[in-house]
């Protein structure tokens, strides 16, 4: 008798391709970035308010989006994301200039918030704790097959029919997920028919949500070390992200001088080898997690990924060669997605019943991160006619972040029914590793 397929990798399938539609829409404006900086006459620094409207937008939303999917459940959170953003990529093939594209690109940014979050939502609720770093990582590898595939999809559209053209392609992509989204997913396990008692059972038992009550003590999270270090780290992280979605593009035709056609060519292999390393990231981050224990698990992991990062594009920065400069930013993000999951993992293991809304707080910073970076960079090329000081700051900024890794107790969560911070229990005994305890 053949094992029927669980319904949560089903589940996880259905997030796998909202993660890859997020990327594919959120990366196509740098992909026509020197075709819409052309048209409407656009300094870098102009262009780079256009990419911060997005980053900022999707800040300011993002823990209320959190909480709201932890309120009332991720099927209709997810709806008004996705539909949201649907409307506001297509709408931005129908911009006039510097204003409109800042305006339609803010309102962008509004219906993507939250999306992370909610899906970070649906693995303590869909999956047992023990698969949750390799769900994650499918999700994240969602991420860079979007990236991937955007300038494929993007740059012919663009070339045949004018740039306006592809985000209405993208808006209509979305559309088709929401349509799945509605008659199919349901926002617990015991909702959806069909599924297995066995499989119903499994995750029930060994899940990180435990209950309905979504209390949380602000205060008691605020006071959090390990939550304003996630926090402060992830900023750090998504200024190195968002260098990649937002300007690398840019940087190759501007600085790098290739052609637009090989721009295509060079940032899809870009994002192509980080689908391999984010499965990678998830099958090691929990062989880690039951062999060494969590703290090291998670730590190791992050602070390795960031600092291995920030070293690639200070080498990225100082090498004269195109060749190597290519890849070297190919290994870059390589590294930068086991820092995602490091992360979005210990947003769950602290989380808990509250995982999208500990999410959204780190991806707020995140995505704060986001903003500072798009403004900066662009204002720093102006400035400098170049763009190797902008990446020796980038390079600083992602050592730091790895750094932060060591203040970052994964086993701090965040307990509902008492509004306080207590410890995961702790198995078996508790174990000296190096210089630090290890819970395992």
């Amino acid at each position: 008798m053949i094992k029927k397929f669980p319904y949560r990798y089903r589940v996880l399938i259905l997030l796998f391709f909202l993660s890859m539609i997020t990327y594919l829409d959120r990366t196509s404006i740098s992909l026509v970035g020197v075709r819409i900086k052309k048209e409407f006459g656009l300094t870098n620094e102009q262009f780079g308010w256009v990419l911060g409207a997005f980053a900022l937008a999707y800040a300011l939303f993002e823990i209320p989006s959190g909480m709201l999917g932890d309120r009332i459940g991720q099927k209709a959170v997810f709806i008004r994301i996705v539909l949201w953003w649907s409307l506001f990529t297509a709408l931005t093939g129908a911009v006039t200039g510097l204003v409109s594209l800042v305006s339609v690109r803010f309102l962008f940014g509004m219906g993507e918030s939250g999306a992370f979050p909610t899906k970070s939502g649906v693995i303590s609720r869909w999956f047992p704790h023990t698969e949750a770093s390799k769900s994650i990582s499918v999700i994240v590898m969602g991420t860079s097959a979007g990236a991937a595939i955007a300038p494929i999809l993007v740059i012919p559209v663009a070339v045949a029919f004018g740039w306006r053209s592809s985000f209405i392609v993208n808006g209509l992509l979305g559309v088709l997920w929401v349509l799945v989204c509605v008659r199919w997913f349901k926002n617990f396990p015991e909702e959806m028919k069909g599924i297995s008692p066995e499989e119903l059972t499994l995750i029930e038992k060994k899940r990180r949500y435990k209950n309905k009550l979504h209390r949380i003590d602000w205060k008691q999270v605020f006071k959090s070390r390990s939550i304003r270090a996630l926090s402060i780290m992830f900023l750090c992280s998504q200024c190195g992200n968002y260098f990649f979605l937002a300007w690398m593009p840019i940087y190759l035709q501007e600085e790098r001088h290739f052609s637009e056609n090989s721009m295509k060519i060079i940032t899809t292999f870009v994002f192509i080898p980080a689908i391999v390393s984010s499965l990678l990231a998830g099958y090691i981050s929990d062989r880690l997690v039951k062999k060494r224990g969590l703290i090291f698990g998670r730590r190791s992991l992050g602070m390795f990924s960031l600092g291995m990062m920030g070293l690639l594009i200070f080498m990225t920065a100082i090498t004269t060669n195109n060749a190597v400069a290519v890849a070297f930013l190919i290994m870059a993000y390589l590294f930068y997605l086991p820092t995602v999951i490091a992360s979005v993992s210990t947003c769950v293991d602290i989380g808990g019943e509250n995982a999208g809304t500990v999410t959204g707080i780190m991806n707020f910073f995140g995505q704060i991160g986001s903003f500072i970076l798009a403004i900066i960079f662009g204002k720093g090329v102006d400035m400098s006619h170049s763009f190797v000081a902008p990446l020796y700051v980038l390079a600083a900024v992602l050592i730091s972040g790895c750094l932060l890794w060591m203040a970052i107790d994964p086993t701090r969560t965040i307990n509902i029914e008492k509004s306080a911070v207590a410890e995961i229990p702790v198995v078996n005994k508790v174990k000296p590793l190096g210089n630090i305890v290890q819970r395992q």
